[in-house]
């Protein structure tokens, strides 16, 4: 019990240090130690400007982890991600030369700039916590966690995420401009930092043992039945349009999967562990909902000729859908 304690207090210290660097995007925080805390993978999307990287690269800061920023580009091979067998000319042989994808915490910064072969290197990364190169096998660290950033106003030389890659991602979290208040502050601190150095917590990082502890403890939080049963009931809805508005019947191209449960239940989990509980209460399933489903729903071009996207859609669910 002394031993959870302490990791939800480090979890806690962390957080206090990205908001005293990230200012005015709680929302964000909170779903980058969400990712953390469950080993699911993020992707953030918003304008240009809106500390996305800044962020990424604060929380890995607070971590004693291996940490790569990887600038994701139209040239890109997925050689560059995965490493390749480069020959040695003395010794006469091949040998294996890891790629950045081999560190515990990975910024893909601009991931829609690669093509899709590169996003194709990804998938067995994500998923498998692996990487086959020369048909060879070679596992992931355990800790390992993929943060990705995208700037949808930037479409010149982007390429599309394709669903299966989409589907990886835990959470999908979609950023917004500041108050004018915050932004005041970020104006304030812009000065500050000119006579200034930046916050750090070198004493009180995060050790790659405790946060795979709070993970374990995370799985062990408690999620009655009842609310199981609204997750899925949750998801259920996500595919079968139908049964919320029949006007809505040939909306999708698809629907999110049973993975989108499991990640629900996982987002959920580690919402209450954030909030000090040991048990998840439905105002988390109701957070979650729409970073974990957005990425999963994808709407013909009907629907979104009529004006609808699946943020709407989601909400619509949320409202229709009895809470426990």
């Amino acid at each position: 019990m002394q031993k959870k304690m302490q990791s939800q207090e480090s979890f806690l210290t962390l957080r206090d240090h990205l908001q005293k660097t990230i200012v005015g995007q709680q929302a964000l925080l909170d779903r980058l130690l969400i990712a953390l805390l469950t080993g699911g993978h993020v992707l953030l999307e918003g304008p240009p400007g809106l500390a996305k990287t800044k962020a990424v690269n604060t929380l890995a800061s607070g971590v004693h982890a291996s940490f790569q920023r990887i600038q994701f580009t139209p040239d890109l091979m997925p050689g560059d991600l995965t490493g390749s067998d480069i020959y040695d000319p003395n010794k006469g042989e091949f040998n294996f030369v890891p790629g950045p994808i081999f560190h515990e915490i990975i910024l893909a910064d601009e991931i829609n700039r690669a093509p899709p072969k590169v996003q194709s290197a990804l998938l067995e990364a994500m998923q498998e916590h692996q990487v086959t190169v020369g048909g060879v096998t070679r596992p992931l660290p355990d800790l390992f966690i993929v943060m990705a950033t995208q700037n949808p106003l930037e479409q010149s030389g982007t390429y599309p995420l394709p669903e299966a890659q989409l589907d990886r991602f835990l959470l999908h979290v979609v950023l917004d401009y500041p108050s004018a208040d915050d932004e005041l502050i970020i104006l304030q601190r812009d000065r500050e930092q000119h006579f200034g150095a930046d916050v750090v917590i070198d004493d009180t990082k995060l050790d790659a043992e405790l946060v795979l502890q709070a993970r374990r403890e995370v799985a062990e939080i408690h999620v009655d039945e009842i609310l199981e049963k609204y997750i899925v009931t949750l998801v259920g809805a996500s595919r079968n349009l139908a049964s919320i508005n029949e006007d809505w019947d040939d909306f999708l191209l698809a629907g999110a999967s049973p993975r989108a449960s499991i990640a629900l239940l996982r987002a959920s989990s580690a919402m209450a562990y954030l909030q000090g509980r040991e048990y998840v209460i439905p105002e988390d399933i109701v957070a979650m909902a729409p970073d974990v489903l957005r990425h999963r729903l994808i709407l013909n071009h009907a629907a979104r000729a009529e004006g609808f996207n699946a943020d709407g859609i989601i909400q619509k669910i949320i409202d229709v859908i009895p809470v426990p």
